[in-house]
Parts: C-alpha cells; sequence; structure tokens
C-alpha cells in the first residue's frame, strides 16, 4: 500500500493506462509543460512524449472534437478540461456527437474518449472555476458520468474510464485533491468495484446518506459525528452518477427507512431530485420520512469570501439527519 493524495493518485493511474496501451494519450491546456493547473499530468509529458500528452489551444471544443476524430481513428483520448466552468463550449461537442454517436451507428462505432473535469468549490476561486454541472451530463443519454472520492477510486476509476468502450465524463472533486490515503497500486483493478458500483463507506441503521465527489469526506465526518449522538448513518458513495447503483441504493433505503442526498450542486434540478423521486417510486412502503436533500442554493456560485455559507458542510448534513428522525 502507499499513501497517495487524489491527485497523485490519478497521475500514477493515468501513466498506467498510457504504459499498458500505447493508444491512449491526453489533452488539454498546459497538460504537458506544465502538467496541468493541478499537476495531475505532471511528468507525463516527460515519459511518454509531447505526441502523447498534448498542450492544445484554449479551445475546449477543439479539444473534445479533436479527441472525438481521434477515438473513431481507433486512440483512446482522455480531455482534461481545466475547470468545470470551462465545459461549456464543448457542450455541444459532448452531447451532440460524443453521447451519439454509438447510437447513430447502431452500436457499430465506438467513441472511447474521456472527459476530466475538476468540479465543485471550496479552492477560493473565481466565477467559473467552482462549477458542479454533473446533472447535465448525467441527463444525456449515451455519457457514462462518474465521480471520485478518494485516492483509491480516483486510482481505479480513471483507467476503467480509459479501458472503457462508452464515452465516460470523469469529475474530479478539485478541493479534494490534497486529500491522502493509502492507495493499493500492486494489487491492480483486481480488486476495485466496478466503475458504475456505488459503495458502502459507513454501515449504519437509522439513515442512509447518498453522497459523491467532494461531499464523501464531509459524509463520512457527519456520520462520525452523529454516531457520538447514538444515531446511526448509513453512507453510501454513489461514484457512478449515470447509471446509477440503484440496488445498492434501494437495498439501504429498505434497512433504514430514512435517507438524505448530500451534492454540492445547486437542489433545483439537481442529480438528489432524481434519485429521491426513484426512491420514492421503489421504496415508498419502506420510507418512514420524506427523502430529503441538501446541496447548494439556487443562485451562481458565490464570491470566494462567502462560498462557506453556500457549500454543504457537517451541520447542514446533520440537520437533515436530524430533520429526517423527527418524523
Amino acid at each position: 500500500m502507499t499513501t497517495l493524495t487524489i491527485s497523485r493518485a490519478l497521475n500514477e493511474g493515468l501513466r498506467k493506462a498510457m504504459e499498458n496501451d500505447p493508444k491512449v494519450l491526453i489533452m488539454g491546456e498546459d497538460v504537458g509543460k506544465l502538467g496541468g493547473v493541478f499537476r495531475v499530468t505532471d511528468g507525463l509529458a516527460k515519459d511518454f512524449g509531447e505526441d502523447r500528452v498534448i498542450d492544445t489551444p484554449l479551445a475546449e471544443s477543439g479539444i473534445v472534437g479533436t479527441a472525438i476524430g481521434l477515438a473513431l481513428r481507433g486512440y483512446r483520448p482522455i480531455c482534461e478540461i481545466q475547470f468545470d466552468g470551462f465545459v461549456y463550449p464543448a457542450f455541444d461537442q459532448i452531447v451532440s456527437q460524443l453521447a451519439k454517436m454509438a447510437y447513430r451507428s447502431l452500436g457499430k462505432v465506438k467513441l472511447p474518449v474521456v472527459v476530466r473535469i475538476p468540479f465543485g468549490g471550496g479552492i477560493g476561486a473565481v466565477e467559473h472555476h467552482s462549477e458542479s454541472p454533473e446533472a447535465l451530463f448525467a441527463h444525456t443519454p449515451g455519457l457514462r458520468v462518474v465521480a471520485c472520492g478518494d485516492p483509491q477510486d480516483a486510482y481505479a476509476m480513471i483507467q476503467q474510464a480509459v479501458n472503457c468502450d462508452d464515452p465516460v465524463i470523469f469529475f474530479e472533486p478539485k478541493r479534494r485533491y490534497w486529500d491522502k490515503s493509502e492507495v493499493d497500486i500492486a494489487g491492480g483493478l483486481a480488486a476495485a468495484p466496478p466503475i458504475d458500483a456505488a459503495r458502502t463507506l459507513v454501515t449504519g441503521d437509522d439513515v442512509t446518506v447518498l453522497c459523491y465527489g467532494p461531499m464523501v469526506r464531509t459524509c463520512i465526518e457527519s456520520a462520525a459525528a452523529a454516531a457520538g449522538e447514538d444515531t446511526s448513518v448509513e453512507v453510501i458513495d454513489l461514484r457512478s452518477l449515470s447509471p446509477l447503483d440503484l440496488t445498492t441504493i434501494f437495498t439501504s433505503v429498505r434497512k433504514t427507512g430514512r435517507c438524505v442526498i448530500v451534492h454540492e450542486a445547486p437542489v433545483t434540478g439537481g442529480l438528489g431530485a432524481e434519485i429521491a423521486a426513484r426512491i420514492t417510486q421503489e421504496c415508498f412502503y419502506s420510507l418512514e420520512a420524506p427523502v430529503l436533500r441538501v446541496g447548494g442554493y439556487s443562485i451562481p456560485y458565490p464570491p470566494s469570501r462567502m462560498e462557506e455559507h453556500y457549500l454543504p458542510d457537517l451541520d447542514r448534513v446533520l440537520d437533515a439527519v436530524d430533520r429526517s428522525l423527527s418524523y
């Protein structure tokens, strides 16, 4: 076992994918000589050359469009979108072309493209640098949408995404890039759960808390705090946002009878609304309380000095748990 940050675990996962397949290449703004603004691709250009780690112009639509063409020619490109708010110029390429070509060709054309997007707030950045646009992509058929929450998942999931023949939107929790934990590099992918499977991180009996990405650590800390008040919280990291691992979700909710869904994105029209609807439809007679959601407010992401009031924290999660238990 090796102690790594999420950023370094992603770097090691990308390195492994490139070593295993010469058709894997990385492209994006400053991914080469600089190693990416978060240093996720640090050292890869030196080791694999500028033909495989490609610094692109500041043109997200061009980055994804070029990746689509490369995938059609047999490559497995990995696109880095420098910040979440920069993905919108590429949105047309992603939803109109990347997500559609397999269906358009009756499955004859594969597009193994990974689009890496650092997402979420908490780093004191200016606007366009702290967005949570995952619901836009989860709403689009033809895309796999995933989010890693710890270094082990970062290492395994990025390799699984590269190996997948479907296009994958890969969300990375930017304010957790420097979180550390042990990673089983030697074990490879053998022990890793499938990329579309959720993980139960904390077992509990009173309330199910569903989360992903940057909220995973927050919810684990909330469960530990709740345990001090004799409340047993089960924490599930969704990992895959599309498709959802509904079996794991339903099994937990039927056991606890209560559910709180936590994400940084605004609650209005967010992924939590879809999950709440699915739970209500399938687990109605097991529920002891309404499904509650904790998320961002329905405003543009605030200035950095105000973001701590915007982001869901331990107190807001615990308040939702208490409200669920009060029914």
